[in-house]
């Protein structure tokens, strides 16, 4: 399976009678799935067929359906609305007898809001059914051309995140041939660290002298943190090779990755070493603002 961004945009058109509408999707980075769509007035039966279809193919991202709508080849008509009119007629004939002004006249009454309305012609059934059913088409077109956007731009992330990953691995391997790693670099330090000791102390007590160094050299090794950073790579190359909605499991390493690193640099005594795990860390970041787009 490919790599799927959460991001992309679709549109579709089609008409079915008297109906014309177009069909826009947009989609967004979100923690889970969720279709929010905005209907017409009495279109709401293609809601529940739109989740359902959305919800097949989409795992991830929040998406923002719009169905904009219009009936053509079909005139409003214009009644006059005979209460409203009778109303304003009988006040016009109240104030005639208290105030000197000219009776109104027909364009006068018509002008006045209310008074004139325009009537939709009335749907038919058979019409809204089958343009309802070719509405839904046209959102499975749509809904497809989205799911290809997502996956080109998820293809487009899968070799970012690959090259992030040959970044890692060299600085890894930069770290590991550090000069401060080298068994001379160590056992210098821990002399240097035991003189110290030694000049810090008047007694001489062999046990902690042995413990100190034990513990010295322990948090100087990071062997163990490159070897879970080789396996997290491994991991990852694996999951961007298989494909499919690895977001949140990619995500999760990242933070794997950020935390072996981390320690890295706190272990570190040597101003290379640190460079370089600050490098490393660098990189991880920018992994993770990259898989944050991953479905």
């Amino acid at each position: 399976m490919a790599l799927s961004s959460m991001t992309g945009f679709a549109r579709s058109q089609g008409a079915s009678g008297p109906y014309a509408f177009e069909w826009e999707l947009k989609s967004v980075n979100a923690k889970g799935f969720d279709l929010r769509m905005r209907l017409p007035p009495g279109w709401d039966e293609i809601e529940a067929l739109a989740k359902k279809r959305a919800g097949e193919v989409l795992s991830r991202g929040t998406v923002y359906a719009n169905l904009n709508m219009k009936r053509t080849n079909a005139a409003s008509a214009v009644r006059v609305n005979e209460d409203v009119l009778a109303s304003v007629v009988r006040v016009a004939s109240m104030l005639a007898g208290k105030i000197d002004a000219v009776a109104p006249s027909v364009d006068g009454l018509l002008s006045i809001k209310g008074v004139i309305e325009l009537v939709e012609p009335e749907s038919d059934e058979a019409e809204d059914k089958a343009a309802m059913v070719a509405a839904a088409a046209a959102f499975d077109e749509a809904l497809d051309d989205l799911v290809a956007m997502r996956r080109r731009e998820g293809t487009a992330l899968g070799q970012i995140l690959i090259q992030r990953m040959d970044e890692i691995e060299i600085l890894a391997k930069r770290a590991e041939a550090a000069p401060g790693r080298k068994p001379e670099a160590v056992r210098a330090r821990l002399a240097e660290q035991i003189t110290a000791l030694l000049e810090s102390s008047d007694r001489f007590d062999a046990d902690r002298l042995t413990q100190e160094a034990l513990l010295i050299a322990a948090k100087a090794d990071i062997r163990e943190e490159l070897d879970r950073i080789a396996s997290h790579i491994s991991q990852a190359r694996e999951m961007i090779g298989k494909g499919g909605p690895v977001g949140r499991r990619l995500d999760f390493l990242a933070q794997e990755f950020n935390r072996e690193v981390n320690t890295c640099c706190s272990k570190s005594n040597d101003i290379e070493l640190t460079n370089t795990g600050l490098e490393m860390k660098n990189v991880v970041e920018q992994f993770r603002e990259q898989v944050q787009n991953l479905e």
